[in-house]
């Protein structure tokens, strides 16, 4: 049964590894692997009402971090709705090479810290089309983006779904990641932006009607209040769970609530019509849906592993070839350019025992910083990356040529910063 279970299971992990190839969407790839998984299991258990609760645990940790994902993605939106990352736009517009590239690092960076690194890159890909005319220009901006979302996400229980999973796992607490992955995340950011920084020669022309492409759907005065709003509301769920205890999507639902409500307040005299788009209710609509799919496929794939006791086998595996929590780590992270980084950083948790590697202990924070890093050295690594590549159209060899060897030597520069720290302290 064991042997079936996980040649299904890499068959499903396959499936989404080639999503692109085989043209099937890796959320009903997700999906299915983990009902048949499931189903296997179930079939050959003479105890169904052990698999059944043993299925309500998972599903119950699962659901913890799909609804902080729902929470985040809604109020992302209606920032994104009520044009609020236009604040960032007007920002940029300066035509100085080394004072812009350094602009768009530092924002992207600090941004990811707050918003998932796909919603920033995304904003990120928005503004340098609206100031970047040049193709070659922009794409290396681009492959700075990437590097440099990823970086920022990873030092943030908030910035990375891979660090998210990590805190609402009980591996990480936010305080602790921030102090000891930040410096090393900084290093990540600043390594290829001094390497792009030199690549690009000359001035870089900004296009001449900026100002005549931001078409605002809001007044100043609601686009800064919901941006801010919005931000703050973020920024306060790792603060709410410090104070009550609860779980992090708590603080996400509370967030959302408050955002709920001021949009309500602010549109309430506004016809239907109007206030359609600015609401909640639409927001709800057009967040990737697909994506918290997948991510509840996966997890609840990997934890059919980890009942039948796969995954505590492949961990006793992977310490005596290995034999080096570092290489582990830094392994996982390369890998993570290949494979989707949160199956790995689930198995990861399944695989290793809070028993033995308490809350804040240092593979943890390793692996935040790689898992969350490493997907910047192929384009194909990361949602940034994917994201780039479907809407800039951006090749793959391209990527690999210019932009590869860049973020491998930010990625080893960030984890040699790392041990550094850790091994200084």
């Amino acid at each position: 049964m064991i042997t079936i279970l996980i040649i299904i299971f890499t068959l499903g992990y396959l499936a989404i590894t080639l999503e692109h190839t085989i043209k099937i969407n890796k959320s009903a790839t997700a999906l299915m692997t983990a009902v048949l998984c499931w189903t296997l299991i179930i079939s050959n258990a003479s105890n169904k009402e052990i698999i059944n609760e043993q299925l309500s645990h998972h599903l119950s940790s699962i659901s913890e971090i799909v609804f902080f994902l729902l929470g985040a993605m809604t109020i992302v939106e209606i920032i994104d709705a009520h044009d609020g990352f236009q604040n960032i736009t007007e920002r940029i517009k300066t035509n100085h090479k080394t004072k812009l590239i350094w602009l768009i690092s530092i924002i992207t960076f600090f941004l990811s810290a707050v918003l998932d690194n796909l919603t920033s890159t995304i904003v990120m890909m928005s503004i340098l089309n609206k100031l970047i005319e040049d193709k070659k220009t922009k794409w290396l901006l681009l492959g700075l983006v990437i590097i440099s979302s990823n970086a920022g996400g990873a030092f943030s229980p908030i910035g990375d779904v891979t660090t998210t999973m990590l805190w609402i796992g009980g591996q990480i607490s936010p305080l602790n990641i921030m102090k000891q992955t930040f410096l090393a995340s900084l290093v990540c950011m600043v390594v290829p932006t001094l390497i792009i920084n030199y690549m690009i020669k000359g001035k870089i022309e900004l296009r001449a009607n900026v100002e005549n492409s931001l078409n605002f759907n809001t007044h100043s005065f609601e686009r800064n209040l919901i941006f801010y709003a919005g931000i703050g509301c973020l920024l306060f769920v790792p603060i709410f769970k410090k104070l009550t205890h609860l779980p992090p999507y708590m603080g996400m639902f509370l967030s959302l609530g408050i955002i709920w409500t001021l949009t309500e307040l602010i549109h309430n005299k506004k016809h239907v019509n109007e206030k359609g788009i600015l609401s909640v209710s639409h927001a709800l609509r057009k967040i990737d849906t697909p994506s918290i799919l997948f991510f509840f496929g996966i997890l609840l794939s990997i934890s059919s592993l980890e009942v039948v006791g796969v995954l505590p086998q492949m961990a006793s595996t992977l310490n005596s070839s290995i034999g080096n929590l570092n290489l582990v780590a830094i392994c996982i992270g390369l890998l993570s350019a290949v494979f989707d980084n949160v199956p790995l950083v689930a198995a990861l948790q399944s695989m290793y025992s809070l028993n033995d590697y308490p809350q804040d202990h240092y593979f943890w924070e390793l692996l935040a910083f790689t898992a969350g890093t490493g997907g910047s050295c192929l384009i194909i690594g990361s949602a940034a990356g994917v994201a780039v590549m479907g809407i800039e159209k951006i090749d793959f060899f391209w990527y690999l040529k210019k932009i590869s060897w860049i973020a491998l030597i930010g990625f080893m520069a960030g984890v040699a910063t790392f041990l550094i720290q850790h091994y200084l302290q």
